[in-house]
């Protein structure tokens, strides 16, 4: 399954991405637009999940809408989930090591592709035939 390195190495193949810390954790960014990050569980997730809370690494990636992250969890609950903290937000968590490489790379090529200008969005499609 996957790995930071996967995430690290998907993310910056993107155009334009840049990865940088905040608070020791990683974050991955185009044009200074937060795309996709680590994102542990803190102390009020965890008690808010109870015995449902995942262990292990956990990837913060933004969604289209709360639609699509509704659909996203309902499909895989073992790989996606959501916390409180995030209701109405359009981001969804990721199980990182209960993923397969290529839908992690579907996922973070559609939240950069969200995230990155119209232009360089475009350019992106263009070029890579989408």
């Amino acid at each position: 399954m996957a790995t930071w390195d996967d995430v690290r190495h998907l993310a910056l193949a993107l155009p334009e991405s840049g990865e940088r810390l905040s608070r020791e954790l990683a974050q991955w960014r185009v044009k200074d637009r937060l795309f996709v990050w680590e994102r542990p569980l803190r102390r009020a997730d965890l008690e808010a999940l109870g015995d449902a809370a995942p262990e292990g690494p956990i990837l913060g990636v933004r969604v289209a809408d709360v639609g699509v992250k509704e659909a996203l969890v309902a499909s895989d609950p073992g790989v996606y989930f959501t916390i409180p903290h995030f209701d109405g937000h359009p981001a969804v968590l990721v199980r990182l090591d209960r993923i397969g490489i290529a839908e992690l790379k579907e996922l973070i090529e559609e939240a950069w592709l969200l995230r990155a200008p119209e232009r360089l969005a475009r350019q992106y499609l263009d070029a890579s035939g989408s």
